[in-house]
């Protein structure tokens, strides 16, 4: 089986940015050599609104859903068109000051960057 490196990035949900708090909401997987770029996410309404009392969830859903939406190739709402999956993923890990933010980027090895992606969504944001 062929290995393949990969790149990714754990998508924060941040209230107040001047505060630097967040919690992990979603990772982005971007593989070059296995030809893939795709997100998921995870949101736990009840420890959002712990964390940040006025988060508007409808907010955060959409910011991932348009993330998600990104990662296929989808634009339109404004979104510029972003060529292919390496463009689109440099889009994405790009810092930004908005309630979802990407952390650092990362990397590994794997043979099967969907299974990656689950098993990081997993370990990392629960």
């Amino acid at each position: 089986m062929t290995r393949h490196g990969y790149q990714y990035v754990v998508l924060r949900f941040v209230p107040r940015v001047e505060r630097e708090e967040f919690i992990n909401v979603g990772l982005v997987l971007y593989s070059q050599g296995a030809d893939f770029l795709e997100a998921a996410y995870r949101v736990d309404e009840a420890r959002l609104r712990a964390f940040a009392p006025e988060v508007n969830l409808e907010d955060v859903d959409q910011a991932l859903e348009t993330i998600c939406q990104v990662c296929r190739g989808v634009t339109g709402g404004g979104l510029p068109t972003l060529g292919g999956l390496g463009r689109r993923f440099g889009w994405l890990s790009a810092p930004r000051s908005t309630v979802v933010q990407p952390g650092p980027v990362h990397g590994g090895l794997t043979t099967d960057p969907g299974a990656a992606l689950a098993d990081l969504l997993h370990r990392l944001v629960g």
